[in-house]
């Protein structure tokens, strides 16, 4: 899985497949394209604040612009894929809190912080 700090751009893709990522980046942000390469196994979030609606999950990119989503961690849609609507939707990396819970465990552990 690779991780990028401040990777940040929109789409207006509807329904529950990949994303066609605009391939601007917002202010003070790097697009998908300049920080993954094809193929790379992402941690993404996507929100849509006009419908409310929102996703967390693992993808890759298929092209510079294609965000595919592989697997759904969770959502407004009961941890399914959301059928989003047409409007701008915020599409940006982020670390799952499954993986930001387990990483602090194990540094925890190698600083002897439980007594192993």
């Amino acid at each position: 899985m690779a991780y990028f700090d401040r990777v940040q751009d929109t789409s207006t893709t509807t329904g529950t497949g990949a994303l066609t990522l605009s391939g601007t980046a917002a202010t003070g942000y790097q697009t998908f394209a300049s920080a993954f390469a094809v193929n790379d196994s992402i941690s993404y979030a996507i929100v849509d604040a006009v419908a409310g609606t929102w996703e967390s999950g693992i993808g890759y990119l298929s092209a510079s612009t294609t965000l595919v989503r592989n697997q759904c961690l969770q959502s407004s849609n009961a941890g399914a894929f959301v059928n989003f609507a047409a409007n701008s939707k915020t599409v940006f990396c982020t670390m799952p809190a499954t993986a930001a819970v387990d990483n602090g465990l194990a540094l925890a552990l190698r600083m002897g912080l439980y007594g192993v």
